[in-house]
């Protein structure tokens, strides 16, 4: 398989970067290209790729191609990749519906819209894809390899990717404004800063691990810890007390109803 990358920034180099440690596609048979010709020089000597000339080029001379690109000029992008037929084009733009990259694309190539989050930088994204009108199951698992190559990945409807982006998508900011509120209160309890950092990080890391590996619910973990009156039930009376659940169902409505925003854009 040729593997094509337009757009070299952090994401578009994260994904590259674990498909290529999975050994799905080799750096010889990877081309890439971005605008900004340093970016991609960057990527290609680092990992080994070819740096194409041009969109045309990646798209011409690869079998897939991610599209890690901006929203901004997207769609001006995608009319000027070539005429080519068959490709498979899998986008990570946010907001950008598949019915559009079809559109501007005139129909020739089948389309997967996707939506990452940036732990995929470490080989721990969470990811939602969906196909579009002429994607294949093929297309389909081939989408999932290269996704699990950077962490977990899911199917679902594209009417679902609003709400993928709201949990997945922006949920690595609720989760660092968590710890930020964690360190500042430990630091207001005379904990060394360096050490409340430590321990916030440490912490939200171990909870979701045991939360992945354990058969049991998030309630079920949560009342495994909360001892009836004691710290740990001092703290969750204070959340209710401050509506903290609601608080986050209408932050995750509020990204997702932005999301729907930009769609329509």
């Amino acid at each position: 398989m040729k593997l094509g990358v337009i757009g070299c920034g952090k994401m578009g180099r994260a994904l590259l970067e674990g498909i290529l440690k999975a050994g799905i596609v080799s750096p010889g048979e990877t081309r890439v290209f971005d605008t900004y010709a340093p970016a991609a020089a960057e990527m290609a000597r680092e990992l080994g790729v070819k740096e194409a000339g041009s969109n045309e080029e990646v798209v011409s001379e690869s079998d897939v191609v991610l599209l890690c690109v901006k929203p901004q000029g997207f769609l001006e992008m995608l009319g000027a990749i070539g005429p080519g037929e068959g490709k498979l084009l899998i986008s990570i733009a946010a907001g950008v519906q598949i019915s559009s990259i079809e559109e501007a694309t005139s129909g020739r190539h089948r389309v997967v819209r996707v939506m990452p989050n940036t732990p995929a930088l470490v080989g721990k994204g969470a990811s939602g894809f969906a196909l579009g009108t002429t994607a294949s199951a093929d297309d389909a698992n081939l989408t999932r390899s290269l996704l699990s190559a950077v962490g977990y990945v899911c199917e679902v409807n594209e009417s679902d990717l609003d709400a993928v982006t709201a949990v997945s998508g922006s949920g690595p900011a609720y989760v660092f404004l968590m710890i930020e509120a964690l360190v500042a209160g430990g630091i207001e309890q005379g904990l060394d800063p360096e050490i409340a950092g430590a321990l916030a990080a440490h912490t939200v890391a171990g909870a979701a691990e045991l939360l992945l590996q354990s058969s049991e619910s998030p309630t079920q973990l949560r009342e495994n810890v909360t001892s009836p009156n004691g710290t740990t039930f001092a703290a969750l009376e204070s959340f209710r007390s401050d509506h903290f659940e609601e608080i986050v169902k209408r932050a995750v409505a509020a990204a997702a109803d932005r999301s729907k925003e930009l769609g329509q854009s």
